[in-house]
Parts: C-alpha cells; sequence; structure tokens
C-alpha cells in the first residue's frame, strides 16, 4: 500500500540530492555547511521513522543549531539564462500553464479515484493519504510532461530546486516545527492551564467575554504557534468548549467554524507562518521581509472583530 512512507521517502531523496549539489557548489564558500543542513533535513524524512526519539530530536536540533546560527549561504546555480527563458516563454506561450495545471487535476482526481480504489479488497492507495499521494503523483508527471517539452536537462529541476530552498532557507521547515509545537502544547495540557486562567478572570456569565476571549485567544495563538491548527486544540479545550458550549449552550459547529476564521486571521499577522509571509516575501525578494504581513494587518483586524460579532451573533442561536 502506498502511504506516508512512500512519500517520506520521494521527499528523502530529493532533499538529499539537494545535499549533494550543495556540497558539489565550489562557487558556495559555505556549500558544506549548507549540504549539512539539507542532509539533516534528508535524514528526518528517510529514517525518522526508523530512529528513537532521542535521535530525531538530535537532527531537530542540529538544524536549528545550522540555521539559527546563519550556517548557509544562497547557492547560485547555474540553469538557464534570462535570454533562455525569454525565449522559451515565447516559443510555448500559454502551453506554459499545461505544466502547473497538471498538479491541482491529478490531485482532485486521485484524490476522488484512490479512496475507492480496490484490487481484490485492497486498497493500493492509503485511503486516509489519497490526497497526498495524488498531490505527488501530480508533481511527478507535471515534471515528465515539463522536462521534455522545456529540453530541459535532467538535473535543471533538482538545480532550480535546490536555488529555491536555498532562498527561502530554514522557513522551509517552520510549519512541520510548529505543528509538532502543537502537538506538544496539547500533550502538556496547556489547554487546560489556559481554560483555567480564563475562567479566574472572566466576569462570571459574561457569554460576550467567552467570545472575545475565544476569538481573540485564536488570533493570538496562531500567531504564537504560526498555525491555527495547531491553535484550535488549545482555545478550544481551554475556553470553547467548556464556557462557550457547556456553560453558555452555544452551538459547537459555529463556534468551530467562526473560531477558525479566527485563527486565520491571526496567520495573516505573523512571521511564524512562514508559508504565507516569509516564503513569499523570499521568492519575490521584497526588501522588507515583513512586507507581506504589514499589508495584510488592517485587513486582519477588520476580520478578526467581524468573526467575534458574527460568533456572538449566531453562536447562542438555534436555527
Amino acid at each position: 500500500m502506498i502511504g506516508l512512507e512512500v512519500l517520506y521517502a520521494i521527499a528523502g531523496a530529493l532533499f538529499a540530492a539537494i545535499a549533494l549539489l550543495s556540497g558539489l557548489d565550489r562557487s558556495n564558500s559555505r556549500r558544506w555547511q549548507n549540504a549539512a543542513f539539507w542532509g539533516l533535513f534528508s535524514a528526518c524524512f528517510l529514517f525518522g521513522s526508523h530512529l528513537p526519539d532521542m535521535a530525531n530530536g538530535a537532527l531537530a536540533i542540529g538544524l536549528v543549531i545550522i540555521g539559527g546560527m546563519g550556517g548557509w549561504r544562497r547557492g547560485e546555480p547555474v540553469t538557464s539564462t534570462i535570454a533562455q527563458r525569454q525565449a522559451s516563454a515565447a516559443t510555448h506561450r500559454n502551453r506554459l500553464f499545461l505544466c502547473a495545471l497538471i498538479i491541482p487535476a491529478v490531485a482532485l482526481a486521485g484524490t476522488m479515484l484512490f479512496r475507492h480504489l480496490t484490487f481484490g479488497g485492497l486498497h493500493p492507495v492509503d485511503p486516509k493519504q489519497a490526497t497526498l499521494v495524488s498531490l505527488v503523483l501530480g508533481i511527478i508527471l507535471s515534471l515528465a510532461v515539463a522536462m521534455p517539452m522545456l529540453r530541459a536537462r535532467p538535473t535543471e529541476p533538482l538545480q532550480e530546486g535546490r536555488r529555491l530552498f536555498d532562498q527561502v532557507g530554514w522557513a522551509l521547515l517552520l510549519p512541520q516545527m510548529l505543528a509538532a509545537l502543537g502537538a506538544v502544547f496539547a500533550a502538556a495540557g496547556v489547554g487546560e492551564a489556559v481554560g483555567a486562567l480564563t475562567t479566574a478572570w472572566l466576569p462570571e456569565g459574561s457569554r460576550l467575554a467567552a467570545v472575545v476571549t475565544y476569538t481573540l485567544g485564536m488570533a493570538l495563538f496562531t500567531m504564537i504557534m504560526g498555525n491555527a491548527f495547531a491553535a484550535f486544540p488549545v482555545m478550544t479545550a481551554g475556553v470553547g468548549l467548556p464556557l462557550i458550549v457547556l456553560k453558555f449552550g452555544g452551538d459547537p459547529a459555529i463556534m468551530c467554524a467562526i473560531g477558525m476564521l479566527s485563527g486565520f486571521c491571526g496567520t495573516l499577522m505573523t512571521p511564524m507562518a512562514a508559508n504565507f509571509n516569509l516564503v513569499p516575501a523570499a521568492l519575490l525578494e521584497l526588501k522588507d521581509k515583513n512586507g507581506v504581513i504589514k499589508a495584510q494587518v488592517p485587513t486582519a483586524l477588520i476580520l478578526l472583530f467581524a468573526n467575534t460579532v458574527l460568533m456572538y451573533v449566531l453562536v447562542f442561536h438555534r436555527f
């Protein structure tokens, strides 16, 4: 059955190739730091499921040390010149979008197909991971179409990948780190601690205070953790369920839906949500790395206020 382990192996092989190319780049004065960083990241994917927790922790600490101390320097691999890219774009024109559209098309089709596909009563693809498997399959098919169409050398996708990875840097790892942090917070009972503190100072019997605490807390915890999905169990266990649902009789479906939207408002205002806010700034080579966040803050605050009003109006009414 094709599941997460196969996807981990593919990702690990990719990062291992990036590490090898980084080590071979003699034009980069810090090539060995780059190679070590991507090599450790590759090891997390290739061997993480088979290593003890202590070893995985050591790999994570190694990544933090290299990335946190500015240990690497961006490589400048030579793949094609600007003139060559312009000529290729003029030749292929809108056909270039075909390569990009293959990925979502295959991901959508595979998600619907693999969940129900069986041979001899067995699933060839893990139904729980159908979307991820389909996404990776779409990327591979897109690459298979793009390379002969663009007459690219075999190493060009890897070199371009290395350039992008080096440009984004440590922010590429942040979503995984923050997802792990959310699990740690939940296991440590942070939600219960937040609930105890909240009930101690909230005005007794105030529905408005409970709603404001929940929506604002979702935004703030998302800003800290960089991920609304990581903040959700903490705030819902600490404030949402015990106060809004159990104490005041609120609708849990409405509370959860609007609560997640409130968390996404925090996503717009934090550098911890690197894949949304720092990565675009790095790829666009903006002078202000926080420029994306500054542009989003007014919208985020307006939406957070609107979500708070909507929850207070809707969550305590049965429709």
